[in-house]
Formats: C-alpha cells, structure tokens, sequence
C-alpha cells in the first residue's frame, strides 16, 4: 500500500476514534443528567483505569490521536506516570510521577490559552 495512502488511512482512523469518544461523551450530556464537568471525571478516570489495567497501550497502538489527545489519554498518561513514579521513588513517587509526567501538556495549555485571551477580547455572557 502507498505511504499516501496509509497515512490517509490514519487520518481516518484516528478522526472516527476521537469522533467516537466525542460522540459518547455528547450522548451523555443529552440522554442522562450528567454535567459536562462530570462527565469529564467519567473520562479523566476511565483513562486512569484503562492504563492501569494495561488496556489503554493497545487502544493507543490501534487508534493513536484520536484516544490520546481527548482527557482519556490525560487520564492514562497521569496513571503512567504515577505507575512509573511509584516503582523508582516509592509512595511518594506515585504523586510525583503523575504530575512530571503531565506537565509538559499542562504548560502548554496554560501557555496557549494566555496567547489566544492576548489575541480576542473575552467577555461573559
């Protein structure tokens, strides 16, 4: 199969997996009760679960982008770091593993969203 095409492929697959995700979290906020915050919690933990039982390497593997980018991958990324954490620096290490390993991501959003409030004028509604 042509390099093209195998990267369209890709593409297709990762943007059908985020859509995945995105969808159910839709459906969630209109068929139950649930908050959006809430349902972000679902999310953040349900990554923190799949990683945790080793799940979460093999959605990884198949859908890339589209389950590591949305708060899932967040979520697998805090538990693997704290897993990674906790065998080299003990208990403590647990904490500490989460937040290294999250940190970088977590910069740049913050760095991001300072830019883009520079650029349009915010205000409430």
């Amino acid at each position: 199969m042509p390099v093209a095409v195998q990267k369209i492929l890709t593409y297709l697959l990762v943007f059908a997996s985020g859509g995945l995700l995105c969808m159910l979290a839709q459906l969630l906020i209109v068929r139950t009760k649930l908050t959006p915050a809430r349902i972000l919690v679902i999310f953040l933990c349900a990554g923190i679960l799949l990683e945790a039982v080793g799940v979460f390497k093999y959605m990884l593997q198949y859908a890339k982008a589209g389950v590591s980018v949305p708060i899932l991958g967040f979520g697998a990324a805090l538990a693997k770091g704290a897993i990674e954490g906790a065998k080299t620096l003990g208990f403590m290490g647990a904490f500490a593993g989460g937040l290294t390993a999250t940190a970088m991501g977590i910069g740049v959003a913050v760095c991001a969203s300072f830019v883009v409030t520079l650029i349009f004028s915010p205000r409430t509604k």
